[in-house]
């Protein structure tokens, strides 16, 4: 088999990371907004569930995480009789998710408190309601801020796609690894598969700082 022989079986395990990093990037970032609002609520509820949530998907492994929703998970559903399989690309996107959810609470979190009184006493001084305020003072400014974090965690959400071959989800790491058992071309097989991940880290992040320059511009449009 030679090596170009590769590129196919590649390609198509690219794609599937590419997914992947994709719908859980965006789910990740929509759970670390709630959640990390969730975090500054002033209601007792809200704030301890978003602080359980941050602390247990940030304390444990994700490769735990995506074990316990891939296999542990239906035996629990099948204890109280209900089928809670979940597709391996389903689990996978999830489990990657609420990783990236939780650790982007924090960052959401700290931009929001790193905007200045001065701004929050304004708002008030124009009548606005708490929630006006978050969403027309508040965010505009903290989102500008939030983006070179963010844009680091989904190049790492992107790292993180290789553990889903682990539950025999057809990625980029798990094409490799069937190539690799088959033709035994260790050093081949991982130099394309290390060229490969660096150059979608470098689409990402060159979309992500596209993206921080746009909200750079929104923040000064609304100020």
């Amino acid at each position: 088999m030679h090596w170009t022989e590769y590129f196919g079986p590649l390609s198509e395990g690219a794609w599937v990371t590419i997914q992947l990093t994709g719908y859980s990037t965006i789910l990740g970032a929509i759970l670390a907004f709630a959640a990390g609002i969730g975090r500054l609520s002033p209601n007792l509820g809200v704030r301890s569930l978003a602080i359980a949530y941050i602390e247990v998907f940030r304390g444990t492994s994700l490769l735990v995480q995506l074990f316990w929703l891939y296999f542990a998970l239906p035996l629990a559903g099948m204890a109280i009789g209900v089928d809670l399989r979940l597709p391996p690309i389903v689990a996978g996107v999830l489990a990657l998710s609420l990783n990236i959810g939780a650790y982007g609470a924090e960052v959401v979190r700290g931009a929001i408190q790193s905007v200045h009184k001065d701004q929050h006493e304004a708002a008030r001084a124009l009548n606005f309601s708490p929630r006006q305020t978050l969403w027309n003072v508040t965010i505009p400014q903290a989102v500008p801020e939030m983006m070179p974090s963010f844009g680091n965690l989904a190049v790492q959400n992107l790292k993180d796609t290789a553990l889903v071959s682990l539950i025999s989800l057809g990625d980029l790491a798990f094409r490799a690894e069937q190539i690799r058992n088959f033709t035994q071309d260790s050093t081949t097989i991982y130099s394309m598969l290390l060229v490969t991940y660096f150059g979608m880290a470098l689409v990402l992040t060159a979309l992500m700082r596209t993206l921080e320059f746009y909200a750079g511009r929104w923040r000064t449009a609304r100020s």
